[in-house]
């Protein structure tokens, strides 16, 4: 039984991922909100741009991490002030680069540990008004790419990069049927994500079955980044 760690993770994708693997592995989920999680996760209260995670009681080894929380501020560039675009980068980033450093140890007394990330379509695909997220998301892959080729072979860096996925920190773009049906057909899939879709990727990059697979950013998008259909 592996240990398996999830920054956030109390809702949305991440709770999908905790639940698709409790039956088989420990999972620890480190997040402000216990959204009646089952009781075979473990939850421990954290705020990734607050807490140490070195404050944490955590096993010695663990062998997963997933990086949970993010951001959309979709808005023109001109309405975004440099606090938002800082905010962003320290949420989606930073947060990421304190907690690696503090569990580097735990990662490292692992046979093979997996770390997943999370990035966006947005950052292959230029798309108006997500400067913000794309800057963030696009710093946080280039990171994983390099330090999957420091930390090989022992640990394993993969990112995500989903398109919208319907989860609560996408709600306002998915609020009514006519917005999902909108989003629906921007994709060649004719559907935008569900947890579960992106889930199935993070289980898998965290698994054996993935043990040949390193520094890559996984398009999980109804195919929008990379078909054009028109």
């Amino acid at each position: 039984m592996k240990n398996i760690l999830l920054i956030g993770g109390s809702y949305g994708i991440g709770a999908e991922i905790a639940k698709q693997l409790m039956n088989d592995h420990h999972v620890i989920i480190a997040s402000r909100t216990n959204d009646d999680l089952p009781e075979a996760i473990t939850h421990i209260p954290f705020d990734a741009t607050i807490n140490s995670i070195a404050d944490v009681d955590l096993p010695d080894v663990i062998d997963g991490l997933v990086y949970c929380p993010g951001t959309i501020n979709l808005k023109p560039f001109s309405m975004l002030k440099p606090e938002v675009f800082e905010k962003d980068l320290n949420l989606n980033f930073m947060s990421l680069v304190k907690i690696l450093k503090e569990v580097h140890p735990k990662l490292k007394a692992a046979e093979q540990a997996s770390i997943v990330v999370f990035s966006t379509v947005a950052v292959k695909v230029g798309m108006p008004f997500h400067t913000s997220v794309a800057a963030a998301k696009g710093a946080l892959e280039g990171f994983s790419k390099s330090l999957a080729a420091e930390w090989a072979p022992n640990i394993r860096v993969n990112a995500i990069a989903p398109s919208l996925t319907n989860t609560p920190l996408a709600k306002r773009l998915v609020s009514n049927d006519a917005k999902i049906e909108k989003m629906n057909e921007r994709h060649p899939l004719k559907r935008i994500g569900e947890s579960e879709d992106i889930a199935n990727m993070a289980c898998f990059l965290l698994s054996e079955k993935a043990s040949w697979v390193t520094g890559q950013v996984m398009g999980v998008d109804g195919g929008i980044g990379a078909l054009n259909l028109n």
